[in-house]
């Protein structure tokens, strides 16, 4: 089981360039995931916040699929 860190606030991630860079907003993100996802995991992923390895899946599961692409889960979140 992976703790989360002391310090939670890991900073921007690479997720929010790449979904600005896409013009993926983050209701689009919720509206294209096949998951529960919710418009609070989004936020806190661009943000930096540190994020369960589920929620992270769900993350980019959503983003993968509303970008029409795969990407790897390392090129979203750099922890």
């Amino acid at each position: 089981m992976m703790r989360s860190p002391e310090n939670r606030d890991l900073g921007p991630q690479p997720i929010g360039p790449l979904m600005e860079q896409l013009q993926l907003t983050s209701k689009q993100l919720v509206q294209a995931s096949p998951d529960q996802l919710t418009h609070k995991m989004v936020a806190r992923a661009v943000k930096g916040r540190w994020l369960t390895p589920h929620t992270r899946t769900l993350v980019h599961r959503a983003f993968c699929s509303a970008a029409g692409k795969d990407y790897p889960l390392s090129s979203l979140f750099n922890y």
